[in-house]
């Protein structure tokens, strides 16, 4: 398998690409309803179409099309379970810049069941090459398995002491964007 596009502990019920929502895979973009349903779902992602309806005052039959759409878009894109990592044995998180060797790229010469200890992977700009989330269950865990990415490059860890926000619903994007502001030193 090769590396998946979302955590092995997805903090939402309900997980979808708004990278794909900007390019609207769907015959129209996303309207109040559709944010309305996408809410509702990320609140409790096992909501049957009755129940749902009620909450967005549709019928049932149109909430199922719509969540069809919004499927079938790529829009949604699966639904989960949300997951006491420290409950389930994995009590330490950290994250880890990596930059990558020549030749030794993480991402090319692995794959996800390597490292099931990596719940998340995001491609970086700038100096480090990839960003992981990882889960572990000690110290000790998180010592050998920073050996074994470091085999792939440089890296700097970050051990999270404490979570304070985690798992925001994704919302509809607003209608006016802040203006930016002009930088009168700079110019000429």
């Amino acid at each position: 398998m090769k590396w998946p596009n979302d955590g092995l502990f997805a903090p939402l019920l309900i997980v979808w690409n708004v990278k794909e929502c900007q390019g609207f895979h769907m015959d129209r973009p996303l309207d109040r309803t559709d944010w309305r349903i996408l809410t509702e779902l990320q609140r409790d992602g096992r909501l049957s179409y009755n129940r749902l309806a009620r909450l967005v005052n549709l019928s049932s039959p149109a909430v199922a099309e719509r969540v069809r759409r919004l499927e079938e878009a790529g829009v949604i894109t699966g639904y989960g379970a949300r997951i006491d990592v420290a409950k389930a044995g994995l009590p330490l998180t950290a994250f880890v810049q990596l930059r990558c060797a020549l030749g030794r790229c993480l991402l090319k010469t692995t794959t996800a069941e390597d490292f099931p200890e990596v719940t998340e992977v995001h491609k970086l700009s700038g100096g480090s090459c990839s960003m992981l989330r990882v889960r572990v269950a000690s110290m000790r865990h998180l010592e050998g398995l920073l050996e074994r990415i470091g085999e792939h490059g440089e890296l700097n860890s970050h051990i999270v002491l404490s979570t304070q926000y985690e798992g925001h619903a994704v919302e509809a994007p607003a209608d006016e964007t802040r203006p930016v502001t002009g930088s009168s030193g700079w110019s000429r």
